[in-house]
């Protein structure tokens, strides 16, 4: 069963795809990306054209680049790290 709710941190093509697919599937879905300019890209054009150009998101599908903000929404929700190790290691401090 999906949950009712996903937090997907990484806004590049694959953190794209694998929310637009749970939204399309009927989950909520928020993205966490650091560029503004995604961010702007989704909300006016429901297009990452960025990262995946030319594949219509859906309009459910929300996009943000406040990390608090992600975070927040997660609660009790499952958190999907789609971004690369050395951009998760600049942004959340990981204990070794």
């Amino acid at each position: 069963m999906i949950p009712s709710k996903t937090v997907v941190l990484g806004g590049g093509a694959w953190g794209t795809t694998i929310a637009n697919l749970l939204s399309n599937k009927g989950e909520s879905v928020t993205v966490w990306t650091f560029e503004e300019k995604v961010v702007q890209d989704v909300k006016m054009n429901s297009e990452n054209s960025f990262y995946l150009p030319g594949v219509k998101l859906n309009k459910k599908l929300t996009f943000t680049n406040s990390l608090e903000e992600a975070v927040e929404m997660a609660k009790d929700s499952p958190i999907l790290k789609m971004g690369g190790t050395v951009e998760v290691r600049n942004i959340i401090p990981m204990d070794n």
